[in-house]
Order: C-alpha cells, then structure tokens, then sequence
C-alpha cells in the first residue's frame, strides 16, 4: 500500500455494528435511523455525559437512564410519502416508539435473566417482568399472579384449554361460535380429534352476530367451557360479553375469552365481566411479535397436558416489558385513540361509498371496533383489486392465518355471505399511527382499485 493512501472508510454495516457497540459499553448514540411504518424513525439516545465516540474517556461514559431514553424517543415519525399505507392493522401493527423504547433497553441494558436473581441482572430484569404484569393487570382490573405471560394468542389459547380438558374428569364439552378465529377452532377441534373435547357449535346471523337461540339451545345441553371472541378478526362485531357471561355461568359453563383483537378498545375489566380465561397479544396493540398473556384467576400451569409446565422457561423480558407498557398506553389513551379511529374509520367509509359505489358494509354496523372497515365490492374479486394496490396501499381479504386460502374465509361463509359476494370482500384496518391525509389518500386508490377491476372485466365480458 502506497504511503499516500487514504485508510479505506468503513463500511456502512460496520459503522453501525460499531455504534451499537460502543451504546451496549455506556456511549452515546445521536440519530440512529429505524426503518418502520412506512418511515424512517430517527431514534435518539442522549445522555448527559460530556463525552463522545471514540474520546478517551468512552469507558467512563455514563449509560442513558430508562428516564432519559424514553424522554428522548421521537415525538414524531419521519414519513416517507413514497411507501405504501398500511391499513391492516388487524393482522399486525407497527410496534409503538414509546413501547420500542422499552424493549430496546431491556435487551440492551436490564438484559438479565429475570429467573436468575442471584445477581442484580437478573434481579433488574424480574423486576421489569413484575412491573410489566402489574401494568397488564391494572388494565384489566385483575391481580397480578393472574397474569400468565406467552408467546402470543395461540399459546394462551392452548394453555387454556389444556388446563380446563386437566380440570375435567372424562370429555371437555366445548361450545364456541363458527366466526372464532382458527387458533380457537383448530384447538379446540384438534383437541376433539384426540378424544379430549367434543365441540358444540353456535350459530351467528348475516352481520356475524351471535344467534342467542342457538347459543342458549347449546348451554342447555350442559356444556364445560363457552369460547368466544370479544370481537370479530374480520368483519369487526363487538359481543355484548356480559350477556354472554352471565348465560355462560348460569348454565354451569366456564368461559374463554379471545381480546386478542379488542384489548384497549371495548371494556374488558374483570369489574366489569366474569371471564374465567380471557386473551390477549401483543403484536396487535403496537408491542413486539412473540409475547401474550393469559388472563385467570383459576390457571395452574401444573395442571396440563402433556409436558407444559414441567420447567419454567426463560422469560422474554423485553417482550413481556413492551406489553406491559402497551397495555398501560391502550389503558390511558384508548378512549381518545378509538374517538379518533372512529372518525377516520367513518371517513374511509363515506369517500370509499360516494368513490367506489356500489360498496356494501359488512358486520354490524352499530356495535363494532372503531377501526374496522370491512366491505364487499360487486364485481370487483378482491384479489386483482389488491394487486392493484400493492405497494400503494396495504389492505387484506381477511385473516391473515386464512391468507391464500381458495375458499372464503370462515366467517364470510358462517355470515350466510354468497361465494360471489364474498369474494369481493376487503378488510381494512386503522390504527394509531393513520392520518387523516392517509384515509383520503387510501380511500382514492382504493376506489381507483375497483373501478379499474371492474371496468376491465366490463370490457372483458362484453367482447
């Protein structure tokens, strides 16, 4: 190498890879850009150290208190307008700054394992997983050791049921909707296939409520646990729970909750309702993928099926505390954040209606999540109207467990809802981070979307 040389700057990974480095050894990083939500989010870790990168005295640079990472998390998102907009908030959403900042310093400074307190990494971490679970519980109005952490609906689900098939002597007698979400019905039918459980189905009407005829005929039957959703994945019903329950219990049924879909967004405190096992995830209130709980006052993890519960297993500490926090915010904010959503739902529905005519609702109307917009476009299949809009704006036919399913889904077909009809349906999601300039953007492409669909196979059947 010639003496003139310039050294070789290094590469932008490794500059990166540095930084991350010197925050895990106490330095401080200025701007560290997060691709998320369609946007960059410039994420700024400060501290009051005097010191800098690569100074002298790196080794002695204060790590950022909890105080101080979460005071300087962006108040704002850096939007780029090129991205697609996301309205499928049902299947995910984007995980919330506020809630990012706790997960990121329970991986990068509370990192210990929260069930080895024989020293203070691991007494720091069980204290964040104890504030996260009294956090869950205040939201709902329980006490904290009926907070049963997971890593996500399904689990919940699983441990739920295998806990009220260990609690019954002889066949789990199951009574559940035909619009719960598959992680219930393939549970609770996988556990009838093995000869645990034998379902009872009940019946709902064409706006996927609940036919409380057929749901009282199945209770006389003498049923051992009734499973139902706080609200609907797809076309967004709202159950009246507290009727529910009381049915349920009068009847002799335990009851199983699934919130996974309306946590922060209907009343679900246990001052409120009698569940016996309620649902919830956290990946759908702007929490990290990969952790739930389940809500009992009655669960004994020693009480399952199976190998369950024979050893306890290292606890997702930056999970479980993002939950915390996100249940804390939907708790806080809810009431405000769903009068906004309600409104900008109402918006998209008008515009979507004047723009794309003739758009038929879908659900009840009168009783359903704020954020739900589910409709059915005639003439218009639902599959060519979403290539349309790939990469403008992202929308889904339904679950996205159901994806790529040939069929319509369940809960169209439960809703009485002709094969025709059913696949035109378009789900649409709101959420915390949606604009109004997002809804009136969205509401022309998508109408765009459907005329064009259904101007093009206009042309085609004609020729």
């Amino acid at each position: 190498m010639r003496a003139s040389a310039r050294p070789r700057r290094p590469s932008v990974a490794a500059r990166i890879s540095r930084r991350f480095r010197n925050f895990c050894q106490g330095a401080v990083i200025a701007s560290v850009p997060i691709r998320c939500f369609g946007g960059w989010l410039c994420l700024d870790v400060k501290s009051r150290s005097t010191s800098t990168l690569g100074s002298s005295r790196l080794g002695t640079s204060r790590r950022p208190s909890m105080n101080e990472f979460t005071q300087t998390m962006p108040s704002r998102v850096v939007t780029d307008r090129k991205s697609a907009i996301y309205l499928d908030h049902h299947a995910t959403t984007p995980v919330d700054p506020r809630i990012l900042a706790i997960a990121v310093n329970a991986m990068t400074s509370e990192f210990g394992n929260a069930n080895g307190i024989e020293n203070v990494h691991g007494e720091t971490a069980a204290a964040l997983v104890a504030r996260a679970r009294q956090q869950v519980a205040d939201s709902l109005a329980v006490e904290p050791d009926e907070v049963h952490f997971t890593s996500g609906s399904t689990e919940a689900i699983q441990l739920a049921l295998a806990h009220a098939v260990a609690s019954k002597d002889g066949v789990l007698r199951v009574a559940m909707s035909r619009v719960e979400h598959r992680a219930v019905i393939d549970t609770v039918c996988h556990a009838e296939r093995l000869g645990l459980a034998k379902v009872f189905w009940v019946e709902v009407d064409q706006h996927a409520r609940l036919d409380f005829a057929s749901l009282n005929a199945v209770l006389d039957q003498g049923i051992d646990l009734l499973c139902v959703m706080a609200a609907n994945n797809e076309v967004g019903t709202v159950y009246p729970l507290e009727q529910i329950a009381d049915g349920a219990h009068a009847a002799g049924a335990a009851l199983l909750v699934d919130a996974t879909q309306a946590i922060g967004r209907i009343e679900l405190s246990a001052t409120a309702l009698s569940w016996d096992y309620l649902i919830l995830s956290g990946h759908k209130i702007y929490a990290p993928k990969g952790v739930g709980a389940l809500i009992s006052h009655s669960f004994d993890p020693t009480l399952q099926f199976g190998l369950q519960g024979a050893h306890q297993p290292t606890p997702n500490v930056a999970g479980i505390a993002a939950l915390g926090m996100a249940c804390r915010i939907m708790k806080e904010e809810g009431n405000a954040e769903s009068a906004r959503l309600g409104a900008l739902r109402d918006r998209l529905q008008q515009k979507l209606i004047a723009l794309a005519g003739p758009v038929t609702v879908n659900g009840d109307e009168n009783n359903r999540l704020v954020h739900n917009l589910h409709v059915a476009a005639p003439g218009a299949p639902n599959d060519l109207v979403l290539a349309r809009l790939r990469g403008r704006v992202s929308i889904s036919t339904g679950s996205a467990c159901n994806a790529g399913a040939q069929e319509p889904s369940h809960v169209l077909q439960a809703m009485g809802l002709a094969p025709d009809v059913a696949e035109t349906c378009l789900r649409i999601g709101l959420g915390r981070f949606t604009s109004e300039e997002d809804v009136d953007r969205a509401a022309i492409e998508i109408a765009d979307a459907i005329n064009d669909v259904r101007k093009t196979l206009s042309g085609v059947n004609n020729a």
